[in-house]
This record gives structure tokens, sequence and C-alpha cells, in this order.
């Protein structure tokens, strides 16, 4: 019997792949519900594009293991992935009481996060960084904005001063630069934070994230503890950084959208909606590796070997729409935050953050419009995320005077403390 040769690799990194993602998931379905792709140079994954499938991966526990640490000596030390995949303490790579124990600590904590508290807190934020361009005209939306507003608010959901936000901002900025010595920069300056943030909350507890971390009944080490935030940030920032960017593109480039800035006949979280579909924050992660060798949906997957989820082919794929639960503007079964016991745990808050600094914007800007067309939008390298590199965008300027958004009245005006305190 004649042997089938192995599928080759679909390169899902490089500008091709940035250019049109659609076109590689495309190709990897002719391989069937889950191929090989290549996520870096000679990292090669099998990946997982069929809804169903993806579901069926993310639900079962007994099969798959979130442990990197057997294939990682299969990863450069200097592959732009590394930092996604490489093992650490963290529910990311836990499996059983041990995810349990981390992320019931993530969970419990951000149930004690009032909603009211977080939006304003988010208006809050939003309105500092609006004053600072609404006079000119023009802005663009993801460096003046969908960058910034999530540090903000995260760094004062840790419980760390305002004047704390920029450090953090230029921590991260130098840690996802290809340069190695701002690499290195941005990583001391991380560590240099962390160790301010335990500092100041081992010392005096607050109405914060770190604090809840700190006094959980699990009995987290000092070093969990900073994991614990280091994971919200990793899951937290570049996601929700996206969703806003995207969301944003889409109701500047659809006329639907354009008359509801003005008129409200589509309301922002169908927009919302809509980018978690079609463009996923997170477009390719939750790596697993199979307890022993396992022929999932017609692949024969060898013991250990890693296989990733992409929530942006699931999204799309022809089987991604369950049945009788209609078209998917409303539809919340997508997989943008992932799906089982290894599903965001705080995606409640990230929709709402979303939600909030959309609506800020809009309140102030209800003329806003795209400054070039949708077909000139680029997007940033790279097989994890799905990021708008700039966001150019118009509006008519407002006066001095007409700077105070027409719905302050109900909420903190810009150097207005507040704090996220405990419900009741």
């Amino acid at each position: 019997m004649t042997a089938i040769p192995p599928a080759t690799p679909v390169r899902i990194h490089g500008p091709e792949h940035d250019a049109d993602p659609r076109r590689s998931y495309d190709l990897l379905r002719l391989q069937g519900p889950v191929g090989l792709a290549e996520i870096s140079p000679g990292v090669v994954v099998h990946l997982v594009t069929d809804y169903r499938a993806a579901l069926d991966l993310l639900h079962d526990t007994s099969t798959w293991s979130k442990d990197t640490r057997p294939w990682m000596d299969q990863v450069p030390a200097d592959s732009p992935v590394m930092p996604h995949v490489q093992w650490r303490p963290s529910l990311f790579f836990a499996d059983g009481a041990q995810h349990a124990h981390l992320r019931n600590v993530i969970t419990d904590s951000f149930r004690l996060l009032d909603p009211h508290d977080v939006r304003n807190l988010t208006f809050r934020y939003a309105d500092t960084l609006l004053q600072q361009f609404v006079m000119d005209g023009e802005v663009d939306l993801v460096a003046q904005y969908a960058q910034q507003l999530p540090l903000m608010v995260f760094n004062a959901l840790f419980g760390m001063p305002d004047e704390y936000a920029p450090r953090l901002m230029q921590a991260l900025s130098g840690m996802v630069s290809s340069d190695p010595a701002q690499m290195a920069a941005g990583a001391q300056s991380l560590n240099e934070y962390l160790t301010s943030l335990y500092a100041a909350k081992a010392q005096q507890r607050g109405h914060d994230l770190t604090s809840w971390f700190i006094d959980h009944p699990n009995g987290l080490s000092p070093e969990d503890v900073l994991q614990q935030v280091i994971i919200v940030l990793g899951a937290g920032n570049e996601p929700l950084t996206n969703l806003i960017a995207s969301t944003l593109a889409r109701m500047l480039s659809d006329d639907r959208y354009f008359g509801s800035l003005t008129t409200g006949s589509l309301p922002i979280q169908h927009a919302i909606d809509e980018a978690l579909w079609n463009d996923s924050p997170l477009a390719n992660y939750s790596l697993h590796f199979p307890r022993h060798e396992v022929e999932f949906y017609g692949t024969v997957i060898p013991a250990g070997s890693p296989v990733m989820v992409s929530y942006a082919a699931a999204n799309s794929c022809p089987h991604s729409n369950p049945p009788n639960e209609g078209h998917r503007s409303g539809n919340k079964a997508h997989l943008a935050f992932a799906a089982g016991p290894h599903a965001c745990p705080a995606r409640s808050t990230a929709v709402l953050v979303a939600t909030a600094a959309i609506e800020r914007l809009t309140s102030y800007l209800p003329d806003i419009k795209l400054a070039v067309s949708a077909a000139e939008l680029a997007y940033r390298g790279g097989p994890i995320y799905r990021s708008l590199t700039a966001l150019p965008a118009r509006f008519t300027p407002l006066h001095p005077r007409r700077r105070e958004s027409p719905s302050q009245r109900q909420s903190p005006k810009p150097d207005a403390a507040v704090t996220v305190s405990l419900p009741g």
C-alpha cells in the first residue's frame, strides 16, 4: 500500500499570512479539521480549524495536557513565539487540581469587582486619553487610545497609583520589541513594576486584584501571586487592545454602524460580537499535548505533540454557527474567549471595558470616521494575535469649552478619584 505523504505545514506567520489569514485557514482546512501549521521558523504544530473539533478538544481534560515542558527543547530559544509557549507556574500551563487551585484565585477575585465601578474607571481613563487629542481633529486610535487604555485600567485594578501606568506601558512595549536590548530593558522594567506592586500590597492591602490574590484562602506564595498578575496582563492586555481597535475599525468602516453613532440603530455590543466572530483578537493559541497517541478527527497525533486551537479559523469555519441559534450577531458562541475549563475567566470584565471605551469615544466624537479606506488598514505580524498596526481617524475638533463629553454628568470627571470597591 502506498504511504500517504505528510502534509506540508501552512505558514501562519509572515507578511502573506498577516495580509490574508483567511487564505491560510482555507489551506489548512484542505488537510481536514486538524492541519499542520508553522507558527514560527522551524516550529510546527497541529492546528485545529474546525469549530466542533475545537470544542471537543477544549472540553477534554483527560486526553490533553497543557504542560509545555516536555516540548520546550524543540522551540529555539530566540523564537518569537517563545514568550507565549514557555512554561510558567500559572494556570495557562497547569492541569487538574493545580489548574483549579490557581484559576479559582482569579475567578473569585474578578467576581469581587463591581461592574459599575469598572465601567466608571474605564470612563475616567478614557477621558484622560480623549482630552489629549479631541482638539486635534485626527488621531491614531490604536497608539493613542486602544493600546493605552487597557493598561491604565489594569494598573488601577492591580491597586497601583496612576503614575505607575506609564511604567507598565513602557515595560510591555519593550518586551515585544525586536531589539534584544529593548526586550531585556522591558523585562527588567516589568520585574521592577511587579516588585513594587507586591511590596506595596504586602504592606497595605486595598480593594484590588493583587490584595485579593494575596489574601485568597488558596494561600498563594508571593511568586504565585505575581504569576497571576502576569497572566492577567498576558491574557488580557493585547486581546483587549485588539478588541477595542477591531470593533472601532468595523464601526467606522460599515455604514450600519456609522449611522448608529448618532441614531443608535445598531448597538456597540452588536459590533463587538461581530468583531469577536470575524476578527478574533486572540487568533491562535491554547496549546495542548495528547497524553498518549490519539486519533483526533481523522488525524493521528503522537503523544506529546503540540496541538494549537485556531479561534479565528474555528469561528469562520462552515460549522461555527450552532444549529438553531440564528445569525452570528448577538450570538455568544464564538471561541474568541476559548471554552471549557481553560476559558477566559474575565470575559465579562473584558467586554465591559471594551464597551465603555467605545461608548466614551463615540459620545465625545459622534462624527468620527476613518481617515483611510478599510482596505488600507494593516496588521502586525505574528501567529498569536490579530493586531491592527494603526487606525487613523478624523473628526470635527472640539472647542476648548466643549471638551467635556455630554454624558460626563453621569460619570466621573477626568480628575475624579475612582476606586474599585467590594460589592455591598
